[in-house]
């Protein structure tokens, strides 16, 4: 077992199936079963998810936040109140299909659990946002190097200065998560995943983290710090964690998500995503 912001070595299934192998039903039921650990790497060209249930009462603020900052939180399915599944996690449950989350009362973080159902309550609806874990396939495949996979790492996140459109009770900063790259890849970088709207996107910003108002990339907020080659570029894309600092800054009464980079795994392919 890991902690919640540390990376295991890669895991395999008895039959030595790859977690890149592994489909997005067998990665649930892996998780389903205890295993803990990033999914980053895993199931190669299907879509990984954010998650983040409220209570009915806070739904429509959640969906109208997410529509004011849809670079952030782009929503890629709904599950209404008592809904467990959906066509994005086929057989599959909301409340045990994550290897980590995360429990917040009145804001703040009370529990990470490996599942949810003992907490879990009638009237949460849950919100699955699109993470950008969904691009990194195709930044290997263009041969782009994924530093945090390198080095067998979370990705790290950061809380930046730069405050969300606020939405009825729901307010809070921009999240994002880094990536470094050589000077002559971060171009490939950006026409890559700007393909990729439904996940994040294009960066949001590119050097110059004090801009964001980062003092330390070897502090993360959330996740783990990765090694930066010297003359490499840090470069920033918007976060689906962003929902979680909303909570941690207004305070509802409950609120559950995913640990960061602990996504729930879909049977939404990548292809789908993919923009011309």
């Amino acid at each position: 077992m890991t902690t919640i912001d540390g990376a295991a070595p890669a895991q395999t299934t008895p039959a030595q199936t790859t977690p890149a192998q592994t489909t997005p039903g067998q990665a649930r039921a892996q998780f389903r079963a205890g295993l803990r650990r990033p999914t980053s790497g895993y199931s190669a060209g299907y879509a990984q998810v954010n998650l983040i249930a409220v209570p009915q009462q806070q739904a429509f603020d959640m969906l109208l936040f997410a529509q004011r900052n849809p670079k952030s939180c782009p929503v890629l399915g709904v599950l209404e109140a008592g809904q467990y599944s959906s066509e994005l996690l086929s057989g599959g449950d909301i409340r045990t299909d994550i290897p980590a989350y995360r429990v917040y009362r009145h804001g703040e973080l009370v529990d990470e659990p490996d599942e949810v159902t003992a907490v879990w309550r009638e009237d949460l609806v849950a919100f699955l946002i699109g993470c950008s874990f969904t691009f990194e396939a195709p930044l290997l495949e263009a041969g782009l190097p994924v530093a945090h996979l390198e080095q067998g790492r979370n990705v790290p996140m950061y809380v930046t200065d730069r405050p969300c459109q606020p939405a009825g009770t729901l307010s809070g900063p921009l999240v994002v998560s880094m990536r470094p790259f050589p000077p002559e890849s971060i171009a490939a970088a950006v026409r890559i995943t700007s393909r990729y709207p439904g996940v994040h996107g294009a960066p949001v910003h590119i050097g110059a983290p004090e801009q964001l108002g980062i003092t330390d990339l070897q502090n993360p907020d959330f996740g783990s710090p990765v090694d930066i080659p010297q003359g490499w570029t840090p470069v920033f894309w918007a976060c689906g964690v962003t929902p979680q600092a909303a909570v941690m800054h207004s305070a509802p009464e409950l609120a559950i998500s995913h640990a960061p980079g602990h996504m729930l795994i879909t049977d939404l392919p990548n292809s789908q995503l993919q923009v011309p």
